[in-house]
């Protein structure tokens, strides 16, 4: 007995403080970034080209989140299956992998880590066993390669939604923008912008476009290489014609009177210290993930002078993009706040196993009952707009944010465009706000 305290006590320690190097084997990174190699997940209940509705859905009920089973079963949205794809990332971030995960290590408290250059931090598949697997799962999260090293949404339509009357009550455009000062590893300079005497890990930018009545309101994040230290966000007003900061406690705020927060941006836009992150287990599951040109795309209320169209959205009250679904390795991780006045008790994220986006959230509210569902399409590259063909990066390109409880959402239509031009550093800061507010 007392041996096995003793080595329960050496694993754990070794997991926690994560003292020595990994050794990481071109098996390791073959599972990590190309999981389908040997062949796609697969269930007899569950064949592309099915639809699934409240007839059939308790027969694929294991593939399922369990808000997704809840709308299906109430007869809220039908989904449609589609063949499972490879969403393969660049090269160039599955070879900074190689070159620097192995000196990759966890500090004593979440949010510390030392050795994180570029690429995967962790790419050893996650244990059971491993206390902090959860704490790794986030930090591939946050230095994956979602957005690639800059990319901008524009523009970007938000649509506020009486689900229960399935109307329309308001229109947002806006642009986002997104920069990774360090952590790159494809755009130049590699592996880190220079200067950044703020020490600045990656920025957001968001510039309101219409109606009028928000025309010009701005949000900058800059958030910090260091986990520890808190975001810098501001926000422009333009009918006050002034910038100024948000507190910490604004970020879970409802953004614009919509039902996201700034911190759901992406399905979670925030530091790994404010939140526990715990580790659920492996599973196979249905994720949004499509080609963008073979959807059902919305040719009447948006389209570009370049013809491109968003995809279109259906179901109850309008709140669920009409896109494919496709079987994917999850990895099922939770998050509990750490802060106890925080407006939520825990997040379930569905993180899709070989890009590490977040294309399915649970939210739950402080009395740990079911508040929201999350879900972000991802596009492959190669199937979308011609300037985001090879660059490896799964577009986000359809948003849902249902609150459950209000019968209400918020949906998004993506023009996702990979081109550094459009993010350049300067777009990062505070001056620009000022200069693009006048």
């Amino acid at each position: 007995m007392f041996n096995k305290l003793i080595l329960a006590f050496t694993t754990s320690a070794l997991f926690s403080v994560g003292t020595t190097a990994a050794v990481i084997t071109d098996e390791i990174i073959q599972e990590s970034f190309y999981p389908y190699a040997q062949g796609v997940p697969s269930a007899d209940s569950v064949q592309p080209g099915m639809v699934i509705n409240a007839g059939n859905v308790d027969s694929v009920k294991d593939y399922l989140d369990p808000a997704m089973y809840m709308f299906i079963k109430n007869g809220d949205y039908e989904m449609k299956v589609g063949e499972t794809t490879d969403f393969a990332l660049h090269q160039s971030y599955v070879d900074a992998t190689k070159k620097y995960s192995g000196d990759v290590v966890l500090g004593e408290k979440p949010g510390e880590i030392t050795g994180s250059v570029a690429g995967r931090p962790f790419p050893e598949e996650p244990s059971m066993d491993d206390p902090r697997a959860g704490e790794k799962l986030a930090w591939n999260y946050k230095y994956g390669y979602n957005w690639g090293d800059s990319a901008s949404i524009y523009p970007f339509y938000w649509k506020y939604r009486d689900m229960k009357k399935g109307k329309v009550e308001r229109t947002v455009k806006m642009n986002f923008h997104f920069l990774n000062f360090t952590h790159r590893t494809q755009q130049e300079p590699y592996p880190a912008i220079t200067p950044n005497p703020s020490n600045l890990f990656r920025g957001i930018y968001v510039q309101v476009l219409e109606p009028f009545d928000v025309k010009n309101t701005q949000l900058l994040i800059q958030r910090f290489e260091d986990d520890l230290k808190r975001d810098n966000a501001y926000l422009y007003l333009g009918f006050q014609r002034r910038v100024r900061r948000l507190s910490s406690g604004q970020v879970t705020d409802a953004f614009l009177g919509s039902d996201v927060m700034i911190e759901d941006f992406e399905g979670y836009n925030g530091r790994i210290s404010d939140m526990n992150w715990t580790y659920k287990g492996t599973r196979t599951m249905l994720l949004p993930m499509y080609n963008h040109n073979d959807m059902d795309l919305d040719t009447e209320t948006h389209k570009d002078d370049d013809g491109y169209q968003v995809v279109k959205f259906g179901g109850k009250g309008g709140c669920f993009p009409e896109i494919t679904w496709q079987l994917r390795k999850t990895y099922v991780v939770e998050s509990s706040a750490v802060d106890s006045n925080h407006p939520i008790s825990k997040r379930e994220h569905f993180i899709d196993a070989q890009t590490f986006t977040i294309p399915r959230n649970i939210t739950y509210d402080r009395k740990g009952d079911m508040w929201k569902s999350w879900s972000i399409g991802q596009a492959h590259p190669d199937h979308h707009l011609p300037i985001n063909k090879g660059t490896g990066v799964a577009i986000d390109d359809s948003f849902s944010m249902i609150d459950i409880q209000a019968n209400h959402c918020t949906t998004g239509q993506f023009k996702g465009i990979v081109d550094p031009k459009l993010t350049p550093p300067s777009k990062m800061t505070v001056q620009n706000l000022r200069a693009s507010g006048r």
